[in-house]
């Protein structure tokens, strides 16, 4: 092979379309999956078609070099070895940084390669071409996609990509069931394999867990040993400790994540300059369709008049449905909430305040996934930077009725009653009661759909006598056994997030919860480190990596991959989480040391305001005392400038060199 030439990818891609009946495949002649598959080999992908169960799939591969292609028509960007994004050629694919596994492109950028070509499929011909499926006849119009043609007449009723069985047996192995070391993780592989946006969810929680350690000891020492005389200092020091750990702990993810993104090859400013790209694209569109020329786009008054309209109308569209999702919180469920935790301190038997809390726990379920939708569309007419940006504000939306879900009952507690013990038990029971919910619901809704979904195939397969009587009817081939499966969707839709969005409310509720109240019950850390969303006293958070790879791998659709380079909005809630716990932690320890309830301000209760804003400014002051990202990736940016001016230079001074001998 020369060089970037590679084998072919594995099947990867699979289209589902209805079952023929045997008298309608044996015609042939206009059927229209016929005339996919052949166009689909035209475009020089591998097709296998499978009759299954429940549907007939169309498994796609490719060669690299049509992959390459494609990529290149579609003006993709890629690294260079010189540091810089460049317009991908395949001529040139010597120049461009290979993935850590070795091949050309990521998952992600495979699958776009795919999608460009499946759907870029279009009716070159001067006229329009009859096709049929079954009895239906239809027109397949000029420069029509085929794809999309068929997805609007019902015969595609599903493109989604496949598990590659000999990667993901190897996950399987070596992540999911590999007990020897509960935090480790093979990052690289699970890049390669699931794309940038899993992988660095996976980081996050490994370092997370890791990390959590140390609060851990420290709350179990703070609880159970006596120091005397100095008793009266250990919750500030435990309070100062846990709020400095937090610091660290985020500003150290910020150096693993640019690590990651430096060994992966992805260039996160240029992630960003294609946001704001993607954010003017509405408005030069709306530009060239009146006349106006792209050049003196910069230059003409009226031009910027436009683009000031259209960013302040963004963020009072933005404002106006923030005030929606805040009345909503303050009108309803501000209401619920409280009724919940007055009927929770008037409850006298500990199985009654179980069994309430398990109700509320169900009911709320339902309010926060209608807010969710809510958001959804209010989301829809905001003016947003594309759909990363879109996403990011839908978080910070259902993230706000969640926060007042899980702990305004809390602030209830901790506020007027000043209960600490009744403060205690809540959180205990938070921490059990809402967390084995949630996994019995997460982890048996899939089994259960899937299932369902299996025996309707089956008992459909049965009635329609396709198989010789007395033989039993089986899925026999892992792409039907993957198209009953469900997808990786979030529970508040699939429009613009995936699963991940669950994965990290859980983690960003939990993270709030030990961090808002850890003066009110130290012990909670270590709560949060034995018990996870796995209902078993065995669980934590290192088994939670092990659950949430074996659901990826094997309950779940293989996830469509998503170009986030980090955790986004996420990572400005776990700031903002950090804000909240100084102001929420100082009120705990008020309430602990004022046992009078008179609110005065003596030496003591002076002396937490005091390290209120000492806090505060630990909080902002040591951002900085940490660089975001480790010296190697500076030194690499540098060299990677060094080398971009050098070769632009070169090339500046050959075209000057031209044009001064055609002068001549």
């Amino acid at each position: 092979m020369g060089e970037g030439q590679e084998e072919a990818t594995g099947f990867e891609v699979s289209i589902v379309v209805p079952k023929l009946s045997r008298a309608a495949a044996a015609e042939g002649g206009k059927d229209c999956v016929a005339r996919l598959v052949r166009e689909l080999e035209d475009a020089g992908l591998l097709v296998e078609r499978v009759r299954g169960v429940p549907a007939e799939f169309i498994k796609l591969s490719a060669p690299m070099e049509i992959l390459g292609r494609a990529a290149a028509e579609m003006q993709m960007k890629k690294l260079t070895y010189i540091g810089m994004d460049l317009q991908f050629e395949w001529d040139q694919v010597a120049a461009f940084v290979r993935q850590p596994d070795g091949s050309l492109f990521s998952w992600r950028e495979r699958f776009t390669c795919f999608h460009y070509l499946i759907y870029g499929i279009v009716n070159k011909t001067n006229s329009e071409i009859s096709l049929k499926f079954d009895d239906k006849e239809f027109d397949w119009k000029r420069n029509e996609s085929l794809l999309h043609r068929l997805e609007n007449e019902g015969v595609v009723k599903l493109v989604f990509p496949l598990h590659d069985e000999v990667k993901r047996k190897h996950l399987l192995r070596n992540w999911a069931l590999n007990w020897h070391d509960f935090t480790w993780q093979p990052i690289d592989e699970i890049y390669s394999y699931f794309g940038t946006k899993i992988a660095t969810y996976f980081a996050f929680l490994g370092m997370y867990t890791r990390w959590l350690f140390f609060p851990a000891v420290s709350g179990l020492a703070t609880q159970l040993i006596d120091f005397g005389s100095l008793q009266w200092l250990v919750l500030p020091s435990f309070f100062i400790f846990v709020i400095s750990w937090a610091v660290f702990f985020l500003q150290f993810w910020k150096r693993k994540n640019s690590a990651l993104l430096a060994r992966w090859g992805i260039n996160y400013s240029f992630s960003e300059y294609k946001a704001s790209c993607n954010e003017l694209d509405p408005l030069r569109h709306s530009l060239s369709v009146q006349g106006v020329e792209e050049n003196k786009f910069d230059d003409a008054p009226a031009e910027k008049r436009r683009l000031q309209r259209n960013e302040w109308s963004g963020v009072l569209l933005r404002i106006r449905n923030n005030a929606i999702i805040v009345l909503g919180i303050i009108c309803l469920q501000l209401p619920f909430e409280l009724a919940y935790a007055h009927l929770y301190e008037k409850t006298k038997t500990e199985a009654l305040r179980y069994v309430l809390t398990a109700l509320y726990l169900v009911a709320i379920q339902y309010y926060t996934r209608i807010g969710g939708k809510v958001s959804v569309i209010l989301i829809k007419y905001e003016n947003n930077q594309g759909e990363e940006s879109s996403a990011d504000s839908l978080i910070y939306k259902v993230f706000g009725l969640y926060f007042m879900q899980s702990y305004i009952g809390l602030f209830y507690h901790a506020s007027l009653y000043r209960n600490i013990l009744t403060l205690r038990q809540v959180l205990i029971q938070r921490l059990v009661v809402s967390q084995v919910l949630e996994n019995l619901i997460e982890n048996s809704i899939p089994y259960l759909k899937y299932s369902y979904k299996k025996y309707r195939a089956v008992h459909k397969k049965k009635e329609e006598k396709e198989s010789p009587s007395g033989k039993s009817v089986r899925l026999s081939t892992r792409v039907e056994k993957e198209y009953l499966k469900p997808s990786y969707t979030a529970s508040i839709g699939e429009e613009l997030e995936d699963g991940l969005f669950d994965d990290f409310l859980e983690l960003a509720l939990q993270f709030g919860m030990i961090m808002m109240f850890a003066c009110a019950f130290p012990l909670i850390f270590c709560f949060a480190a034995l018990f996870s969303k796995v209902p078993s006293s065995c669980q934590n958070n290192a088994t939670e990596i092990r659950a949430d790879a074996l659901k990826l791998l094997v309950m779940l659709k293989r996830p469509v991959p998503r170009a986030a380079a980090t955790i986004g909005a996420w990572l400005n809630i776990f700031q903002f989480l950090i804000v909240m716990a100084i102001c929420t932690n100082c009120l705990l320890l008020v309430c602990l040391y004022d046992e009078e309830g008179k609110w005065r301000i003596e030496p003591g209760l002076a002396a937490i305001l005091i390290m209120e804003h000492a806090l505060l400014l630990i909080k902002f002051g040591f951002s900085h005392f940490v660089p975001e990202e480790p010296a190697w990736v500076r030194a690499n940016r540098v060299r990677y400038v060094a080398q971009a001016q050098t070769v632009c230079s070169k090339q500046l001074l050959r075209s000057i060199t031209k044009l001064d001998s055609k002068w001549e």
